[in-house]
């Protein structure tokens, strides 16, 4: 199969798998927000890829999926690698400022981002009703977001800084999904990250420097983290596979109440009314992009 050989489009499943990866990015994210007391953010993306690549290699190898892809798909999959790290990192980084729903809700710009490239780039319909529920879901996100920019500071620019990095990266995953199997596109991807990593640890002294030797009540977490956030990118992936990317936008929505329950449960952070109002406005977004899908856009 070649780039230029789009499969069908299963909405419905790309909404559902992208819902999944909604619930259980966050919880990769809290359980990174955790760790960065301990360790040097750079590690932890690092570890994070590794994990990946443990998990992923072994399963293409068994089932025999193959790495085969054309000379484009290997730079799209290597462009896909370092924006995958770039967004990581500036999300750990913000999170060691920021509340987790926060910061998620500041990055909630991206799905408008994603709509526009989406559409100017890839030539993805973008109809009346998707971007009328994204503008309401966006209004829900500043519900959520309460602090200012001026109370927040420059640390706000972490998360907006993943929502353009990261729509670039769906757009890109989009891009190659019909030519790479999935599986195989994550453990690559992960394999490129951690070479790259790997070598700035073992060559870079500045970079080096920032090790820190994990004990081990720290292992259970650091696993934990990279198996969350490799299921996770899996799940979007399969995601982008059957949906475009300005249909699964929306459904993105979804990350900022299961971010502000295991903010709640893990850190306290509980919401105030105008933010579980604003919660309420995103999940019946999504409820109603979900929908509206079996009809026209």
């Amino acid at each position: 199969m070649t780039l230029t050989q789009p499969r069908a489009d299963r909405p419905a499943l790309g909404m559902l798998l992208m819902v999944g990866f909604c619930c259980l990015a966050p919880m990769s994210d809290a359980t990174a927000k955790l760790l960065a007391r301990d360790f040097p953010v750079l590690q932890l993306v690092l570890v994070r890829f590794a994990v990946q690549v443990v998990v992923l290699t072994p399963i293409v190898s068994i089932t025999a999926r193959g790495w085969s892809m054309s000379r484009l798909g290997w730079q799209l999959t290597a462009l896909r690698a370092a924006l995958q790290v770039a967004g990581i990192w500036l999300m750990v980084t913000g999170l060691t400022y920021l509340p987790l729903a926060d910061a998620l809700a500041i990055a909630f710009v991206m799905p408008f981002i994603l709509l526009l490239l989406g559409h100017f780039l890839l030539g993805e319909a973008v109809g009346r009703r998707r971007l009328t529920a994204c503008a309401i879901g966006f209004v829900g996100t500043l519900m959520v977001m309460q602090p200012s920019f001026v109370a927040v500071g420059w640390p706000v620019l972490y998360p907006l800084g993943v929502a353009f990095v990261f729509a670039a990266f769906m757009l890109v995953t989009r891009r190659i999904a019909d030519e790479a199997d999935p599986i195989a596109m994550q453990a690559a991807s992960g394999g490129l990250a951690t070479l790259v990593l790997g070598l700035a640890y073992a060559t870079l002294p500045a970079v080096g420097t920032l090790a820190v030797a994990p004990v081990s009540g720290h292992l259970p977490l650091l696993l934990l983290m990279g198996g969350l956030g490799t299921v996770a990118h899996l799940l979007m992936t399969w995601s982008l596979r059957h949906a475009p990317a300005s249909t699964l936008a929306p459904m993105q929505y979804l990350e900022i109440p299961v971010a502000a329950l295991i903010g709640l449960l893990i850190f306290g952070d509980f919401p105030n009314p105008l933010a579980m109002a604003g919660i309420g406005v995103t999940v019946a977004t999504g409820l109603y992009i979900l929908w509206r899908e079996r009809g026209p856009a």
